[in-house]
This record gives structure tokens, sequence and C-alpha cells, in this order.
């Protein structure tokens, strides 16, 4: 073999050793080495050189992993079956822990996060689970912290993302809803009425205490009418003089029959005529003679 064989055997080596001993840690990176499989301590982001075949460097991200939480089946506590699916979200705070402490830590905070999910869950009723989302997330979000500690990892956040239900409960829901609708609807409806009943009682007082008030609706009733064209008025008088007229006439005509005299002829034109009696004339005698004349005939 030639010297420039040796020396580029020489140089492929020196640049595979240096491949290996030079890692770079990234600034959203911690480094973890290993010397022989013992722990030596933590990198900071930048380049390191470690000692290729006996450090081992593993690198740990810190920035916040978004974890979603496969669709789980749960029982509610008023045993309603629901599928309910999370996200969650992690970060690592001790990189030495989540290292040494748990072999996978996105496996192992999925886990916790669903048994975790069940457990509250399946403690709440289905309008709790429906009405009081942010304490569901609350109580999950804080059942998992007991866990920190040893596996090094926070939990910063759990929210439920979706929440089905059975079609039949979908149905009775919708029929809950309407029939509350409904509910509303007719106390509505009855407090109008009341207070339509109110105004109108407190209208009639006035109208008592003040008789032209009565005659001015009525012509404001009139005005709106007469924006047809085509609309037919009836127009009534006030009632009290009727009633005052129709009076005076019964009385008159009870004195005339007590006295045994006709009554005093008045101009009644306001009142309403009976239409004149057609006179009959008398034609049973007539018919008689004819009959009689007939018979005699006949004999």
């Amino acid at each position: 073999m030639s010297t420039w064989g040796v020396v580029l055997i020489i140089v492929v080596l020196v640049l595979v050793v240096l491949g290996l001993s030079v890692k770079i840690v990234k600034q959203y990176e911690k480094g973890v080495l290993f010397r022989l499989g013992e722990l030596r301590g933590i990198r900071e982001p930048g380049l390191r050189i470690i000692i290729p075949l006996i450090d081992v460097l593993h690198r740990i991200s810190l920035r916040i992993v978004t974890l979603p939480i496969q669709s789980q089946g749960i029982i509610t506590r008023d045993n309603v079956s629901v599928d309910v699916s999370a996200v969650a979200y992690y970060r690592v705070v001790d990189v030495v822990k989540s290292v040494i402490a748990i072999e996978n830590v996105r496996e192992a905070i999925d886990q916790i996060a669903q048994t975790t999910l069940r457990k509250v869950v399946g403690q709440h009723t289905l309008d709790e689970i429906l009405a009081e989302t942010d304490s569901i997330n609350i109580d999950i979000r804080e059942k998992p912290r007991c866990h920190h500690g040893r596996l090094g990892v926070e939990v910063t956040l759990v929210e439920l993302k979706d929440i089905q239900l059975p079609e039949s409960m979908k149905r009775a829901m919708a029929r809950q809803a309407e029939a509350e609708r409904e509910k509303r609807a007719k106390i509505i409806n009855a407090e109008g009425e009341h207070l339509a009943a109110a105004a109108l009682g407190e209208a009639s007082d006035v109208m008592m205490d003040h008789p032209l008030a009565l005659q001015l609706r009525n012509l404001q009733t009139l005005i709106e009418l007469g924006v047809d064209k085509n609309t037919t008025v009836v127009f009534p008088g006030p009632p009290d003089e009727h009633h005052r007229e129709l009076g005076a006439f019964l009385a008159r005509e009870n004195a005339a029959a007590r006295a045994g005299r006709p009554a005093a002829v008045e101009d009644h034109s306001d009142l309403p005529q009976s239409p004149p009696r057609l006179r009959q004339r008398p034609t049973r005698r007539r018919e008689t003679r004819l009959s009689g004349r007939y018979s005699g005939a006949r004999r």
C-alpha cells in the first residue's frame, strides 16, 4: 500500500471520528450525557464534543407537545353512554427524570390522560358534562399533577374536544328543548295578556271619568278605517242618548195605557217606522157563492 493510500485512510478515519464526536444541541433542547451507561450530566444548547462509542447524548425537546386523546366510551353518573375525546398539552421540565424515570414520555402521558378522562367524566351527569365543561377541564388537568415529580413532565392544559351522544339521546334532548321553548312562549303570552287586561282596565276607568274620550276613540278608529276607499263605516251614536229616548217613549206609552186614551202624538221621525199594512179584500163570501153555483150546475 502506498503512502498516499495510508494518508487517505487516516483522513477518512479522522473525519468519521469527528462526525461521531461533534453534537449540536438546539436552543429548544437539552442534552443528557451518558458515559459507559453512567449519567454524566446535562449539556446546554450549542456545539458539544463527546467521545465516540463511549458517550451517548440524548437530546430532549423542551417545547410544548400537543397530544390528541382518542375518543373514549364513558358511562356518566346517570347511566348515559357518551364518546368523549380530548386534547392534552404537556412539556418536559426535568430532562434527567424524563429519560431515566420513564421509557416513553408521550405514551405515558397519553395513557394517564385517558384514564383520568374516564374517571372525571364518569363522576358527572350528562347535563353537567354539557354545561360545566370548564370545571371538568380543570379537574382533568389537576389529576395528572401527582405524576409530575416522578416523570419530570408537566401537563399544562387538558380540554374536552368533542362529546358524541347517541341518536336516541339527541332526539330526546331536541324534544326537551322544544317543550322548554313552548313553555316559555306560553308564559310570555300569559304575561302579555295580563298586562293588556290591566291596561284595558285602566283605560276603561279613564273613559268612565271622561265620556268624551270614548267619542274621540271612535273618531280615531274611523280615521284608521278610512284609509281604504272601499270601506263601509257604520257610525254608532252615543249609547246613553238612545237609552234615554227609548225610556221616555216607553214611559209615555205606559201612561197612555193606564189613562185609557191614546198617547199624545209626537214627532217620532227619528224612530224606525214599520211598513204600512196592505188592505185585504173580503174574498171568502164570493168563494162560497161560486162553490154553490158550481154544485148546482153539476146537479
